[in-house]
């Protein structure tokens, strides 16, 4: 109700009156351009290395084998070379390390801060891979790149959750995903662009316009205000009530605030949050998140995003085909997002995820399938109708994960967390997703050597066991306030209740009270 502050639900849970500000749909498409940086990185490294200037100066053993055709065992190997993976895949290994001290900027210096950090890292990056002169400086670039990723993966989906109001939270975090295939589609489109100047400097040109998300980031991240719960976590209660009341666009801003104080209050008492993580309480949201993040990446997607015009050269497209193939489904992945940013708050994560399940099994094993038949080790028989049909499938793929495990993967992390965990348990989210970030991008090209067109056989497998996962372990957070989570999902949920014991709760809140001097029962 409009005039009364909150409403009740079930089970004593509360909803507090937010609208939707204009300070916080442009905060969030701010932080959000840390997505469009991501997304850049992973579309750029795949168009560069199908440019054969590219191979030449830095790649010299591949370019021999795709431009001159030496050496050549099989059309599936044409690009198995542990150093270019190493150039695609060293990002990752770097925003694995960058996350652990992403997540203590996050806490202790804020969410705006950390993003800030995130957009320096992601200027000296693409200064040294856009200057490159040998593999080392190119190496380096990718390193530095990888801890502005570390960074702003940490404390961008964070931040979405925290400013957005519950009902529109997941159409606001979804943004960051959303931004992500911006970024990849740009750099498709950049890639393509580039690729047909003479004199053979257009790798630098791609590389080098990653510099427009990274000044987009920085700049954000100066004009943005940290949110209420970061604030307050830090002991600045009063600008993060006036956080608070400019967000929410109402002065009836106390039940909530007082619940966010009293959120912080118990955060502040758990002085080893990564430990804490492993307590039987918390136990669905770290597996549910380590999981997403496994699954995330076994779905295939990325293989397909960082290495599509290498995967459609492969699959006998010429150079200039390979890049206009990758720009489609660059297109077809940013357009299914905004269908997740429709659809997410309405139909619900489980649905999504569930549905999409089905579509990408599908999907890849009748690409299986055709290229089974039709691509062989020193001959492709791969016609233009079946080419076409082979793109069409890989759209299909692409659409079903972009509207579903591609945001999800990160929303449903970040929005179930308890405060005095957040950090360390997106920390821990965004570290598993770079490591397997980093295998896929490490093997694929190794895999898609050794397994021909048994890889999409293997990624439709796990897309099997996922969507199981999901079935039977995923609860709907569709709507439900961040700070409600336990009482209105995890206790509910078949499996997870037992893992929640309110002698838990009881217990920690007694630490709490007798760390701030007063007696709990007093109160009541």
């Amino acid at each position: 109700m409009a005039g009364g502050g909150f409403t009740t639900n079930g089970g004593g849970a509360v909803d507090f009156e937010a609208k939707i500000t204009p300070i916080v749909i442009i905060s969030c498409i701010m932080a959000a351009t840390g997505g469009l940086m991501f997304g850049y990185d992973v579309g750029v490294s795949g168009g560069v290395t199908s440019m054969p200037p590219f191979l030449k100066k830095f790649f010299p053993a591949v370019y021999r084998r795709t431009v001159l055709e030496q050496g050549l065992d099989s059309n599936y190997c044409k690009y198995d070379n542990q150093g270019l993976q190493l150039f695609t895949s060293s990002l990752y290994l770097a925003g694995l390390t960058a996350t652990f001290f992403a997540s203590y900027t996050t806490r202790q210096l804020g969410r705006r801060l950390t993003m800030l950090m995130a957009g320096f890292f992601f200027i000296a990056g693409v200064a040294f891979n856009a200057a490159a002169q040998n593999l080392a400086m190119l190496i380096v670039g990718r390193l530095l790149l990888g801890c502005g990723v570390g960074f702003a993966n940490q404390a961008v989906p964070v931040f979405l959750s925290e400013i957005a109001p519950p009902r529109i939270r997941g159409a606001l975090n979804i943004l960051f995903q959303l931004n992500v295939t911006i970024g990849i589609l740009f750099a498709n489109l950049v890639n393509y662009g580039t690729n047909k100047i003479k004199g053979g400097w257009g790798w630098r040109l791609s590389l080098g316009l990653a510099g427009i998300p990274a000044l987009l980031l920085t700049v954000g991240a100066i004009l943005v205000v940290d949110t209420p719960n970061s604030l307050i976590e830090r002991g600045r209660l009063d600008d993060g009530k006036a956080v608070l009341r400019k967000i929410r666009g109402t002065d009836n801003i106390e039940a909530e605030f007082l619940e966010l104080c009293e959120a912080s209050r118990i955060a502040k008492q758990v002085k080893h949050p990564f430990r804490n993580l492993l307590k039987r309480k918390n136990r669905p949201q770290i597996v549910i998140s380590i999981a997403l993040q496994i699954f995330q990446q076994f779905t295939g997607i990325n293989a397909i995003m960082f290495y599509a015009p290498v995967l459609f050269n492969t699959l006998g497209f010429k150079n200039d085909a390979s890049l206009y193939s990758a720009v489609i489904t660059g297109a077809v992945n940013v357009l299914s997002t905004i269908v997740s940013i429709y659809s997410v708050d309405k139909i619900g994560r489980r649905m999504l995820l569930l549905e999409a399940g089905v579509q990408m099994f599908l999907s890849q094993v009748v690409i299986a399938i055709i290229l089974g038949f039709k691509v062989k080790d020193h001959s492709d028989d791969l016609s233009k109708g079946f080419a076409i049909f082979v793109v069409v499938m890989v759209c299909t793929f692409v659409s079903s994960f972009a509207w579903s495990w591609g945001p999800l993967g990160w929303l449903i992390p970040s929005e179930t967390f308890p405060l005095e965990t957040r950090s360390a348990g997106q920390s821990v989210t965004v570290c598993v997703n770079l490591l397997f970030t980093f295998v896929i991008a490490q093997a694929f090209l190794s895999m898609l050597c050794h397994f021909k067109f048994g890889i999409f056989l293997f990624f439709s497998g796990w897309v099997l066991i996922m969507s199981c996962f999901v079935f039977l372990l995923v609860p709907e957070t569709k709507g439900v306030p961040i700070e409600e989570m336990t009482n209105r999902v995890w206790k509910q949920h078949w499996f997870w209740k037992r893992f929640i014991d309110d002698d838990d709760y009881v217990k920690d809140d007694k630490i709490a009270a007798a760390n701030n001097g007063f007696d709990p029962a007093s109160q009541l």
